[in-house]
């Protein structure tokens, strides 16, 4: 009985640690503590476990933005979540976002399923809305996991068609670096040593859309 009790006391002890260690890395404020906590144990898992280096990304404190970045691995949206200081709203396709296990942290975390297949303005419209009321919006334009060894494929226009309506910028990022490259969530315990490169933003507001298109291509495919 004594044993089971001094188990019980370290484990509690070692939970509390781990929550005041994750209120201490938290640097962006989702609304509730334990979105928060989230946050400080997801910069602690990519700054120290898969040892992500970046380039600065200079998101405004303020108002809409949106970020689009090459998609490699299932790691992708949590290295983007610990390279900025503002909460995030990923764009994520319907049927990543219904897997099991994984939906209440989507809905927790304010994602815009997007149904590819039938009806995908419903998502475009949401994710519209939230830049005009100053939120960021993250993009993986490729639709998809997209290795650098993979044939070409164009990339989705929302981005731009969202910059192009609203004015908001577009921050272009980099992932490279990534173990289980290829994978979902392999790549998430397979430690990485990550990097993002971070690019100046575009605005497509008053542009043509396929030249913008076709400028981060460029960029993000680097």
């Amino acid at each position: 009985m004594i044993t089971l009790i001094i188990f019980f006391l370290i484990l509690w002890f070692l939970f509390h640690k781990l929550r005041l260690v994750c209120e201490s890395a938290n640097e962006a404020d989702w609304g509730g503590k334990w979105l928060n906590r989230l946050d400080g144990f997801n910069r602690l898992l990519c700054y120290k476990y898969h040892r992500l280096e970046l380039e600065p990304i200079y998101l405004p404190k303020t108002g809409g933005a949106i970020i689009a970045c090459n998609h490699i691995s299932g790691l992708d949206p949590l290295l983007v979540g610990a390279a900025v200081k503002r909460p995030l709203r990923f764009m994520v396709a319907r049927e990543e976002y219904n897997r099991f296990g994984l939906r209440w942290f989507f809905r927790a975390t304010k994602c815009i399923p997007v149904d590819r297949n039938s009806r995908p303005e419903i998502a475009f419209r949401e994710a519209l809305s939230h830049l005009k009321a100053g939120e960021v919006i993250v993009v993986f334009p490729h639709g998809k996991l997209h290795l650098p060894s993979d044939p070409p494929r164009k990339l989705k226009a929302g981005a731009v068609r969202l910059s192009n309506l609203t004015g908001s910028p577009v921050f272009p990022l980099h992932i490279s670096g990534i173990a289980g490259m290829g994978h979902v969530l392999p790549a998430v315990y397979k430690r990485s040593h990550a990097r993002i490169r971070s690019f100046s933003p575009m605005v497509c507001e008053g542009t043509d859309v396929d030249e913008c298109l076709e400028k981060l291509a460029e960029i993000i495919n680097r």
